[in-house]
């Protein structure tokens, strides 16, 4: 898979971008030693320049340092939320399209009731009987972005479970959950492969949503959103503490996507 990622030019400048951001994120304290926190009255608001690559905020601190540092926030939320959302909706998609009937039914009508709700409407109305902080933040959107995931996977076990491989699993006395694991999930995993990739983009929009609004990532730990924020009161004299987040939030969700669709492209044999 990694060959066709490769040759397929729009999934490999998807990738590598995101590669390159990773790794800014892990590495970023020893690339920029600057420290995002640190205050210096007499730096406030300086334009980007050799000392300053992207400028400094209302209190002096390096704008690049914090976007470095917000990077970390916003993977690690896209991180730990998609691992979540998929552990539930593979779990259940999997278990509604083996078994089908009432199980099935069942969890069809949960999947229906959460989508009948808007999802930032349903993550704003739990945050506000939580206390704002990022583990919250990273539990609440895990717990309401499953249910695509868990329909993409029910409509690839039905399509599955009666081919013949799994019907001389059977034959052979697995067990369902062998079948659903050792044969089943390993062939449904270009659609959840996809579904993760769209998902990390909508956990980073969602993240960023919420320390915009002030009830996401609490000041003064920097993340893409609240550096928004920070920016929105200065737009007309330092229009820098705007665009560079604003930038990096548009690139990531952009490489996300763009990645999401080469995989589709890459791991559906009917495209090819």
């Amino acid at each position: 898979m990694l060959k066709a990622l490769i040759s397929h030019r729009t999934g490999f400048f998807s990738f590598l971008f995101l590669i390159i951001l990773f790794l800014s994120a892990l590495f970023g304290p020893y690339l920029y030693p600057v420290s995002p926190f640190e205050i210096h009255v007499q730096k406030i608001l300086l334009p980007p320049s050799l000392e300053h690559p992207l400028g400094t905020d209302l209190l002096g601190r390096d704008v690049l340092a914090r976007i470095l540092y917000g990077a970390r926030i916003s993977l690690q939320v896209s991180f730990v939320a998609v691992g979540l959302s998929l552990v539930l909706g593979v779990s259940l998609g999997a278990i509604a399209g083996y078994y089908g009937g009432l199980v099935d039914q069942i969890i069809c009508r949960i999947i229906d009731m959460f989508l009948c709700f808007p999802t930032i409407f349903l993550i704003l109305a739990v945050i506000a009987y939580l206390e704002p902080s990022l583990t919250n933040i990273m539990i609440v959107i895990g717990l309401t972005s499953w249910m695509g995931v868990a329909r993409l996977v029910r409509a690839e076990i039905l399509s599955l479970k009666e081919r013949e491989f799994v019907l001389s699993a059977r034959l052979y006395g697995a067990s369902s959950a062998r079948i659903i694991l050792r044969h089943l999930l390993p062939n449904a995993v270009a659609p959840i492969l996809v579904s993760a990739s769209l998902g990390m983009g909508h956990a980073i929009l969602i993240e960023s949503a919420l320390s915009f609004l002030g009830i996401g990532v609490q000041p003064p730990t920097p993340s893409w959103g609240n550096m928004l924020i920070e920016g929105k009161e200065t737009l007309e004299v330092a229009w820098w503490l705007s665009l560079f987040p604003g930038l990096a939030i548009l690139l990531t969700v952009l490489a996300l996507t763009l990645l999401s669709e080469a995989l589709q492209d890459i791991l559906n044999p009917k495209r090819k």
